[in-house]
């Protein structure tokens, strides 16, 4: 790979990915509204890492169709790695129209940027468990601590109809479908990767985005944990290392992976109730109990979901390496060496 742009590029995802690749020699175009908080700690950290030479920053919104094409343009790229969204169903709710402007209008002015060339570059979307909506006719069974699906014991593959459960979901959706049908229509190479829960470093986790590392930053800090349901509900948890992986597996293996839909997260072996199991873990790290409050349901909250990785795995030879364990302990080490990132 020669050139490769990231929209969204400063972000947890983005930043880890174009890290990846500088390291390996390529020029990455940053495409991002720097609206998030700490995007510029990312870029900053991004300008000391090896290869940093080849990496170049953009200032943009996806919602601007001309900004989108003059970067793709002008970058010129082997590979487009489409991350800028809106991420949080409870934003969607709040505010629906900003959530379909940047999450399916911006990833329709990707894709026209990308077709406008005249020798496209691949795609690749990062779209999400959501578009399976929250699943409720998929039988549970609850147990003390975690609820598992009956009858699916190694989790949701991509015959699983879709179900728009949200805004969200919906704008999220919307992408996804018309990635997957440019494919089909204009013969761009495409990939759509339907992500569960993605964790790691330099995630700045919030109450409503990245779980996980919110409840971590909020046990190193003292700060007070809300759990919304009863916290017997079940993700799978994948590094986001190994996320990254994932997208060179699909570009070293375009002509198995183009117009595909992938399901891909921490699968089976990495599942976790999202209190009832991850408090002790936390609590051990903390050295002391964590105080929690309780709130109701959230809208479209799934009860469970675990990917069901064969397809990548049958296509790419892909699967996680990051046990869970491993990864929250990093994860936990982490803010804990950058405190001063989260106070204030």
């Amino acid at each position: 790979m020669n050139s490769l742009v990231i929209t969204g590029g400063a972000g947890f995802i983005g930043s880890n990915a174009a890290a990846y690749y500088l390291s390996r020699g390529a020029a990455v175009t940053i495409y991002d509204n720097l609206s998030r908080p700490r995007t510029q700690y990312n870029l900053d950290w991004l300008r000391s890492r090896p290869g940093a030479e080849n990496l170049r920053c953009i200032t943009g919104d996806v919602r601007d169709a001309d900004a989108v094409r003059t970067a793709i343009e002008h970058a010129q790229p082997d590979l487009v790695l489409h991350l800028a969204a809106q991420t949080a169903v409870t934003t969607s709710l709040r505010n629906p129209r900003e959530d379909f402007e940047i999450n399916a209008l911006g990833t329709f002015h990707v894709l026209e940027a990308v077709r406008s060339l005249s020798t496209p570059p691949a795609l690749f979307y990062a779209s999400t468990n959501k578009v399976y909506g929250s699943m409720e006719d998929v039988a549970l069974v609850e147990e003390a601590q975690r609820y598992h699906f009956r009858d699916f014991p190694a989790g949701i593959d991509e015959s699983r109809p879709l179900d728009f459960h949200s805004p969200y979901g919906c704008s999220k959706g919307a992408g996804d479908q018309y990635v997957h049908d440019y494919a089909r229509i204009y013969g761009l190479r495409t990939v759509v990767f339907r992500q569960s829960t993605i964790y790691g470093l330099r995630q700045f986790g919030v109450e409503d985005q990245g779980w996980l590392a919110h409840f971590i930053i909020a046990a190193v800090l003292g700060r007070p944990i809300k759990i919304y349901g009863n916290g017997k509900q079940v993700r799978d948890m994948l590094h986001v290392t190994d996320l990254v992986a994932a997208y060179d597996a699909a570009w070293h293996n375009l002509d198995r992976a183009a117009g595909e839909v992938f399901n891909i997260g921490g699968g089976i072996d990495n599942t976790i109730a999202i209190w009832t199991e991850t408090a002790p873990l936390l609590e051990e790290l903390a050295g002391h109990p964590l105080p929690v409050t309780h709130g109701d349901w959230r809208p479209g909250d799934q009860p469970c979901f675990v990917s069901n990785n064969a397809k990548l795995a049958a296509r790419l030879g892909w699967k996680p390496t990051v046990s869970l364990p491993t990864g929250i302990r990093q994860l936990w080490a982490w803010v804990s060496e950058n405190r001063t990132l989260f106070e204030g």
